[in-house]
């Protein structure tokens, strides 16, 4: 072998050394890729502040943020049905840092009644976990002659179109939940929404309405108080919490469910790793004994799905109330 070429393979060995030596040494002068999270978690409650979503937000945020080891801020962005909060997180990076704290109106039923549609519920997000399950209940002013739904059900058909029934917002779950019965038991109850819990609670108490809808835990120290009466729960099964409430079901609607809820979500095309790390610390939370007591307390039920699970439950509310909502031709007005 030639000196020339002994010289010449020598040289390129020296090269690729170097070579290599150099790209060791600015990967190593690189910071290394940092692990979720190495700064704070963002979760956006599109509701004001004080209702129930916002407290069961609250709820999860001081524990998930002591797991974590960084900060987790609640960001309360209402407006629109909570459709500002949930556009805005939809638009967010799908890094994992900022979240929703979605709801059935805003993920279960507002996607399909409002058209255009401001989001997918289901291609705009990725879900984590259903966090929390309530009843919505029925109620009616205490000097109302109102003491049964077999008695609002009797009077709305004798007189079409004459009983009130107050919401919470236009397109929320309280809404629905008349709409739902008006369709299941066959009768024309009318409407009357308001911009929140006060203001419709104020009016029921006043009896200017006789009937409302309402989430149960909005409702509860009322009930408990004597000062407005509680006709029936919209779930399944009864609340444990108050189980001398009936249900809808019970009461004489065969069928009637409707159930509000609450999941936190993430921007579509978030990390799966990052998905499940938020799930495992969140569905954790879920199931210590004083989380447990404080929702109840609230009147909800922690639950603490998989996403995959999270996100069919979304899919089957979609499809359940945009078939309520073509039955019943309700609208944003």
């Amino acid at each position: 072998m030639s000196n020339i070429f002994i010289s010449r393979l020598a040289g390129t060995a020296f090269w690729r050394i170097g070579a290599t030596a150099l790209a060791l040494t600015v990967l190593a002068a690189l910071p290394a890729r940092a692990e979720f999270p190495d700064r704070p978690l963002r979760i956006v409650v599109p509701y004001p502040p004080g209702g129930t979503t916002d407290l069961l937000a609250r709820a999860i945020a001081p524990r998930l943020a002591e797991r974590l080891h960084q900060a987790v801020v609640i960001d309360n962005r209402a407006g629109a049905g909570g459709a500002i909060g949930s556009q805005l997180v939809a638009k967010s990076p799908a890094d994992g840092y900022t979240l929703v704290f979605g709801t059935i109106a805003s993920h279960g039923i507002l996607p399909v009644l409002q058209k255009p549609a401001p989001y997918d519920a289901v291609k705009d997000f990725a879900p984590v976990t259903l966090v929390a399950l309530t009843p919505n209940v029925l109620i009616a002013n205490i000097d109302a002659p109102l003491h049964s739904v077999a008695e609002l059900l009797a009077k709305a058909r004798a007189q079409p179109g004459t009983v009130n029934f107050g919401s919470t917002s236009l397109g929320g779950s309280p809404q629905m939940s008349g709409e739902l019965l008006k369709t299941l038991a066959r009768i024309d109850i009318v409407h009357v929404p308001y911009k929140g819990g006060g203001p419709m609670m104020i009016d029921l108490l006043g009896g200017q309405i006789p009937i409302a809808f309402d989430n149960l835990p909005s409702s509860l120290n009322q009930i408990r108080a004597g000062k407005i009466r509680a006709l029936a729960v919209t779930s399944a099964k009864r609340w444990p919490g108050a189980p001398d409430i009936p249900t809808l079901a019970e009461a004489g609607v065969p069928g009637y469910e409707s159930t509000a809820w609450f999941g936190l979500l993430a921007p579509a095309h978030t990390p799966p790793a990052v998905v499940a790390l938020l799930q495992r610390h969140v569905t954790a939370i879920l199931r210590l004994p004083e989380v447990e007591k404080l929702f109840f307390e609230q009147g909800a039920e922690p639950v603490g799905n998989t996403p995959v699970e999270f996100g069919k439950f979304i899919a089957g509310e979609l499809q359940k109330w945009s078939k309520v909502i073509m039955a019943t031709g309700v609208k944003l007005e």
